[in-house]
């Protein structure tokens, strides 16, 4: 079954009345689609429906989320190097994909974004430049760290699907992510940190797959660890934090894997999960945090 294909989701309409209100409608609403008409009649069949007002709040506050990430890159003045005309010899379909790039970042509804994540869209937007992994003088993030902020965004406020596999099936997690990355991927165990996990997803990126762990905690606070091989050779490896929006990460680059741990918590947490998170990669070198601190 298609999964994209708009569903009906019910209605009390009779035979002869207004279609039926389907989950395309639903998605609309949320983005501000509709006319004044059928916004009126979803707003009366979500009346007597609390579980899909949820789900439609929480399409809206990822819109926010994403606004609030992505709206200053939209805004940002063109560099004054930037030909204003195209090369003679530009291909035609790189004009049409940059396009189609630039609706799906700056567009209202972030349509793509949401649901099924991991489709082409996920991947125009997630991949970029992977040659930069220093942290800029304001504190903006560059490379595998602003992916990896862009995907904590994307993914953690999701109620309905926030992983692909749930931590019920570790092993499972452990031996997909393992094949597919090339290299054994486990996620770290943070219970003693107050983080449970919850399991975890394989995302596009640049070159090729990353895999993304998300935890929670109690209070319902998530927090996710980026981890990619899409990194330069000569990439600084010493620890770093920055900001992205509403995200703080601390990333670091080791043995040819670069690792991003992302949230809403302040420095101070990131760091402490940080160093557990290191400790168990590579216990063997612990001193490392003490010589950077």
């Amino acid at each position: 079954m298609d999964d994209h294909k708009p569903r009906s989701v019910g209605s009390d309409v009779g035979p002869g009345g207004p279609a039926p209100i389907t989950e395309a409608d639903l998605h609309a609403y949320a983005d501000h689609q509709l006319s004044a008409v059928r916004t009126a009649l979803v707003e009366q069949y979500l009346a007597t429906r609390p579980q899909e007002q949820e789900r439609v709040r929480d399409w809206q506050q990822q819109n926010r989320l994403l606004h609030r990430l992505l709206d200053p890159v939209v805004d940002e003045p063109l560099p004054l190097g930037l030909p204003l005309r195209p090369a003679a010899n530009a291909f035609p379909w790189r004009a049409l994909a940059a396009g189609v790039l630039v609706a799906i970042v700056s567009g209202g509804s972030a349509w793509s974004l949401r649901g099924h994540l991991d489709a082409e869209a996920t991947r125009l937007a997630l991949a970029g430049p992977s040659n930069a992994v220093s942290l800029a003088d304001d504190g903006a993030l560059s490379g595998f760290a602003h992916r990896a902020a862009i995907a904590h965004v994307v993914y953690s406020p999701d109620v309905r699907r926030p992983v692909e596999v749930g931590a019920d099936q570790e092993q499972a997690l452990v031996t997909w992510l393992t094949k597919r990355m090339g290299s054994d991927v486990r996620p770290p165990t943070l219970t003693n940190l107050g983080y449970e996990l919850i399991g975890g997803r394989l995302l596009p990126g640049d070159k090729g797959p990353v895999a993304q762990f998300m935890y929670g905690t109690a209070g319902g606070q998530r927090l996710t660890l980026y981890v990619t091989r899409e990194v330069p050779g000569d990439a600084n490896t010493a620890f770093r934090f920055g900001t992205d929006g509403p995200v703080n990460v601390f990333y670091w680059v080791e043995n040819q894997f670069g690792y991003a741990i992302s949230a809403g918590a302040d420095r101070a947490e990131l760091m402490r999960v940080s160093q557990e998170v290191y400790a168990q990669l590579k216990p063997r070198q612990r001193s490392r945090w003490q010589a950077g601190s």
